[in-house]
């Protein structure tokens, strides 16, 4: 890791008019300077002036964590302070310093704890205060060649737990008693931390959150299993497979069942570069519309994933943002019937110069698996 993402933050932020940028821990301050801290109450921030060199702001205790993470070597000051001090008053008094007046505009990572966000506020009480968004979400939804690879690593550890979903999705077993097998999966087969298991048995499928429960999945049953995990690099996996458990269904289940398989190649299709966002949901929601299940498909078809599972862009009807090569997102239309069941077939897909590649390679027709 250089510096670079850190200066392309500050340059992106005086393109707008941003004065400083003041980020904390979570999947930004690692995107821009390899720094995985923990979030707590004690501030720390890289903080960005947009005239001037950036700096680290961090308690003095975890100072020597700074210096061991990979931030530790892209030389950037390090402002460590002591817990008597006031580590907003610091951030102001240097922000203040280095840009040679008050700012005017400064922006906070969209999920800052607020005590952190309004501590920046009441130091600068002067300035205005918005979400850095604009900045730092323009810059990690394009992916690099890198960290594609991430994501395409994480994305076949994935594909190897869905692999072997016949060892523990059986009749007779709870959901709960199958998640805890495919999050002890997702580990050996190459993650570092389980981020969801989803095991929607029945009509349990027809919620596509739904948290693991205590029903028995019972012959007949169509299952939705989404599950991801992340890596040890922070990138994510995402993926949802549907299945048929015991007995096949009818051909009712059959029939929109295709309807879905299509309204997922159709979005997959659809994806190239100057392709607005919306008309990939679009692609996706005209198929299953056209057939008459258009009212039980009740989310947006997808969302980035880099190091968070859920980021920019955001595939859904209003977001007019054109695809560019090296966005990486999912591709998720769903069918759900309230009270009976659901499916739901999601792979992660990247834009690339001349379409679209998948990430994910596992099979997405309705895989029957033995009672």
């Amino acid at each position: 890791m250089t510096i670079d993402r850190v200066y392309a933050a500050r340059e992106v932020a005086a393109e707008l008019g941003i004065d400083v940028l003041v980020v904390t821990p979570g999947s930004d301050l690692r995107h821009l300077c390899g720094y995985s801290a923990h979030a707590m109450e004690r501030l720390t921030a890289l903080v960005v002036p947009r005239r001037a060199e950036p700096f680290l702001v961090v308690p003095r205790l975890e100072a020597p964590m700074v210096t061991a993470s990979p931030a530790g070597e892209l030389g950037l000051e390090v402002l460590a302070w002591d817990e008597t001090d006031d580590p907003f008053a610091l951030v102001a008094r240097t922000a203040t310093a280095r840009l040679g007046s008050a700012p005017a505009r400064v922006a906070v990572g969209s999920r800052t704890w607020a005590e952190h966000a309004l501590g920046v506020q009441r130091a600068l009480p002067g300035s205005a205060l918005e979400l850095a968004a604009p900045v730092l979400d323009r810059l990690r939804m394009v992916k690099t060649p890198a960290e594609v690879a991430e994501l395409a690593a994480a994305g076949a550890a994935i594909d190897r737990v869905h692999a072997r979903m016949g060892e523990w999705l059986r009749v007779g077993r709870t959901e709960a008693e199958v998640g805890a097998d495919i999050a002890a999966a997702i580990l050996a087969e190459g993650h570092v931390g389980v981020d969801f298991t989803i095991v929607g048995s029945g009509p349990n499928g027809a919620s596509p959150h739904h948290e693991l429960s205590g029903r028995v999945v019972a012959d007949g049953d169509l299952v939705v299993v989404d599950i991801g995990g992340e890596t040890a690099t922070g990138y994510r996996s995402d993926c949802t497979r549907t299945y048929a458990v015991g007995r096949a269904p009818g051909a009712e289940v059959g029939e929109w069942y295709g309807v879905l398989q299509e309204a997922q190649r159709a979005a997959t299709a659809a994806v190239r570069p100057g392709v607005p966002a919306e008309s990939i949901d679009a692609a996706a929601r005209e198929v299953i519309a056209g057939a008459g299940w258009g009212e039980y498909f009740i989310h947006r078809t997808g969302h980035g994933i880099g190091l968070d599972t859920h980021e920019a862009p955001y595939i859904v009807a209003g977001n007019e943002l054109p695809l560019t090569p090296g966005m990486a997102f999912s591709v998720e239309p769903g069918i759900y019937l309230p009270g009976r069941c659901g499916a739901r077939i999601e792979d992660i897909v990247v834009c690339t110069e001349d379409g679209v590649t998948t990430l994910n390679d596992g099979p997405r027709d309705l895989v029957v698996l033995a009672g």
